[in-house]
């Protein structure tokens, strides 16, 4: 029988039953945290991209944006307006609920207890999806990359539930197979193919060997798989940097990009395929960037877009923590070495690969680290965290899901941190927040005469920017006491009194300081705000002639500039969102300056001890830095 045929075949991950007590001796708290959201699940309560829990509907609402009330019609795909600027709606509200990954604890928990309750909610969700969206006629058939994606979900469904007792029926079993074929069918048919591909591409691309390897040489199956990992090993070189950096320059994207890269060779693996050395060079050096980035805390840095799009989230860790990445490729690899130590929470690692012990790797502690293809530099200690912008506008010079960041930090200094990067909040549902966001202003990086360095092309083109801000590197040290990174970029030489804007960093790895320098170079008059966005919950004090005191955590900062005689400072409010569709209020450092232009320096250090007298050197800081 068929059905019995393909629930024999391998599959990417584990998805057989598991042991409760090994998942909670490997995983504490696991067990309670996917039952509970298994039960939130039955109960159809979903978090939308920041919506809070809402109750999904019985049946669900599928065209529906449950923030908005805004309901898509059901009619031919290609002709559905989705993006909709001119409302509130989001189109990623419907994607999201029909990318099914709000059912992935059911199904973990099914493969804790059997309880056939799992299985019949989501073969019910499953049926109810088929009759409201039929083929290519809603808006969840907008793009070949939703379709893709479920059929990633829907595989790992079909390899969990097969044998359950409520997937028995022969009529649902068929619908279920004509429906999966369909969007392998479906994506094949609408691969979203352009001069340059990012994300969306490398999505369909997986799906469609996902949807190969699944049916094997059934029907389409090989042709499937053959063609879904040419496609992959055709832009892994070209959307992934020599050193492991995606092109789209967002740290939420690389982790998207690393994932829909690597499951495919984690299946082709199972299936006893060739993984070929080019693609497990490449997937190694994304590992080990994912690593360098990755910060003790669980914390990474907001760098570009974030829509926290994952392939398959089976754990239960926090949304910016892409800690198991890292140890994901390691462990598939064989390669220990580039992973940071073990997350605290391994559960994703463990309903992917089952009962494996961690690897024995050694922490990357005081190792800072260069990746100049990809141009973010990283200085790090064990108590620091400096993560610097130095490269390219994103997808190849488009913009993309890169923001206007070019020479921004963020810093993470004894442990705490100070310094953010603003983050992304939303798409298309807001248009004018969706470009405030990704402005120069948002981001720890100088602006002149009020202009972005690069420039948008249009307020409604929200991933389009003109590639005017060329990077470059002057010089990169790393040593026992100090690092050094110095780095200008061309943003502003299109001015009609060109400025080149200059920007040297210094960490003191001893003391958990930071220094900047800020040189302008032109001739003229110009407008120059400096903006140091802090972190939500630093206590931000005034801004006094040149100085400002921060508290976090327990910890006390003072922040200096100068020359002060010849720069103004205010505190003003900021926003700051950690993940797509929220956003919290901030506070942010802007130094301005309005005159000929003058050089700026400025120094964050924990409080006491020798600061002052350091953060005095900073103010007079030379070449000799």
């Amino acid at each position: 029988m068929l059905w019995d045929e393909l629930a024999r075949r391998p599959y990417a991950a584990e998805t057989g039953p598991v042991d409760r007590a090994r998942c909670e001796a490997l995983c504490p708290g696991e067990t309670a945290r996917v039952v509970r959201d298994a039960a939130r699940a039955i109960e159809r309560r979903v978090d939308l991209l920041g919506s809070e829990e809402i109750f999904v509907g019985r049946p669900v609402e599928w065209l529906r944006d449950h923030k908005t009330g805004r309901t898509w019609p059901q009619a031919y795909a290609p002709r559905v307006d989705y993006a909709e600027l001119d409302r509130d709606s989001d189109v990623k509200l419907p994607w999201e609920l029909s990318r099914l990954q709000w059912l992935i604890p059911a199904g973990l928990a099914y493969r804790l207890d059997g309880d056939e309750r799992y299985a019949l909610t989501v073969r019910e969700v499953i049926e109810e999806w088929i009759a409201a969206n039929p083929f290519a006629r809603t808006v969840n058939w907008a793009i070949a990359m939703e379709a893709a994606l479920r059929i990633v979900s829907w595989t790992w469904f079909f390899h969990v539930f097969a044998r359950s007792a409520a997937w028995s029926d022969a009529a649902f079993r068929r619908r279920f197979l004509d429906v999966l074929y369909a969007h392998a069918d479906f994506v094949e048919r609408h691969l979203e193919r352009s001069d340059v591909n990012g994300n969306h591409f490398t999505a369909d691309a997986t799906g469609l060997a996902f949807a190969g390897l699944f049916f094997g040489n059934r029907g389409r199956g090989r042709r499937w798989s053959t063609l879904g990992w040419s496609l992959l090993r055709a832009e892994l070189p070209r959307q992934v940097t020599t050193d492991g950096v995606d092109f789209e320059c967002s740290t939420a994207y690389h982790r998207l990009v690393t994932e829909l890269f690597l499951f495919p060779a984690l299946y082709r693996w199972r299936a006893g395929l060739t993984i070929e050395a080019d693609v497990r060079e490449r997937l190694l050096r994304m590992g080990e960037f994912a690593a360098a980035y990755s910060r003790p805390d669980g914390t990474t840095p907001l760098w570009g877009d974030a829509d926290d799009g994952r392939v398959l989230p089976l754990g239960g860790q926090d949304v910016n923590d892409h800690r198991y990445l890292a140890e994901l490729v390691a462990m598939a690899f064989d390669a220990p070495g580039l992973a940071p130590p073990p997350a605290a929470d391994r559960s994703e690692i463990f309903w992917l690969l089952g009962d494996v012990p961690a690897p024995d790797v050694t922490p990357p502690g005081n190792v800072s680290k260069a990746f100049a293809k990809g141009g973010v530099y990283i200085m790090r200690t064990e108590l620091d965290h400096v993560f610097i912008d130095c490269g390219p506008v994103g997808t190849a010079g488009r913009g993309g899901h890169g923001h206007n960041d070019c020479l921004a930090f963020e810093a993470v200094l004894e442990g705490v941190p100070l310094v953010t990067d603003s983050g992304t909040f939303a798409y298309t549902s807001a248009p004018r927040w969706r470009n405030a966001f990704r402005a120069t202003a948002a981001h720890n990086t100088p602006m002149i005469d009020d202009e972005e360095l690069n420039r948008f092309v249009h307020p409604d083109y929200l991933w389009l920017l003109i590639n005017d801000a060329v990077p470059r590197v002057v010089r990169w040290s790393t040593g026992a006491d100090r690092d050094t990174l110095e780095a200008r970029h061309s943003g502003y030489e299109r001015l009609p009194a060109p400025v080149t804007v200059s920007r040297t960093l210094v960490l003191d790895r001893t003391g958990h300081r930071l220094a900047v320098r800020d040189r302008f170079a032109g001739q003229g008059e110009h407008h120059v705000s400096d903006p140091i966005h802090f972190t939500p919950g630093v206590d931000v004090g005034p801004a006094e002639a040149d100085r400002c005191d921060l508290r976090s955590e327990g910890h006390a900062f003072v922040i200096r500039w100068g020359p002060a005689d010849l720069w103004s400072a205010e505190i003003v409010d900021s926003w700051v969102s950690r993940s797509y569709g929220t956003r919290a209020p901030g506070r942010c450092l802007r130094l301005t300056r309005h005159g000929p232009l003058r050089d700026l320096a400025f120094g964050i250090a924990p409080a006491g001890r020798d600061s002052e007298t350091w953060l005095s050197d900073v103010l007079e800081m030379s070449d000799r830095t």
